[in-house]
């Protein structure tokens, strides 16, 4: 059995990273989420004309990780309160959101959304968003982290994430 989970939390490389190293993720690809246009190219979403945010489209077995459990590493592997940005990445498709799939998703992301907050001094400005769409990313930006791991940007940004992930939630690793 799997089911889909959908988020944006910042540059769709380092939710890659995190996400597919969870157990029970059977796939996590990177990709555009959110906008009105089809098929965006990356350029076309870093120019923000076409209102997608870069994601990550989790497919996961709900008997080794739950919905809640995913949500619980989101809010714990990016900033939501930085509004269209995260650390140095600026612009719209940057921005915090759960694009949920169901009622019972939304109801979740929302309970999950109060809880992150009551622990945040700042406003979060995550979005609860209903799913309309994901266009997975050029075939370029898929596993970049894995094949990338030297370049500055992984090991500036993305390792300090994985760090993080292996201290405070290695209970949801592989």
């Amino acid at each position: 059995m799997k089911e889909i989970a959908t988020f944006a939390g910042g540059c769709f490389w380092c939710t890659e990273a995190v996400f597919s190293n969870l157990r029970g993720v059977q796939k996590a690809v990177p990709g555009y989420s959110g906008g009105q246009i089809e098929n965006p190219t990356y350029e076309e979403v870093s120019s923000e004309t076409s209102g997608h945010a870069e994601a990550i489209q989790i497919e996961f077995n709900p008997s080794e990780i739950s919905y809640d459990d995913l949500l619980y590493v989101f809010w714990k592997t990016h900033d939501p309160t930085q509004l269209n940005r995260q650390g140095p990445d600026i612009g719209s498709q940057y921005r915090s959101a759960i694009f949920y799939h169901s009622p019972i998703q939304k109801e979740k992301a929302e309970k999950s959304l109060g809880e992150a907050q009551a622990l945040d001094d700042k406003k979060i400005v995550t979005k609860i968003v209903p799913f309309k769409n994901f266009y997975p990313a050029e075939e370029y930006h898929r596993e970049f982290y894995f094949k990338n791991r030297n370049t500055p940007y992984c090991r500036l940004v993305i390792d300090p994430k994985m760090q993080k992930l292996r201290q405070e939630l290695g209970k949801f690793l592989k």
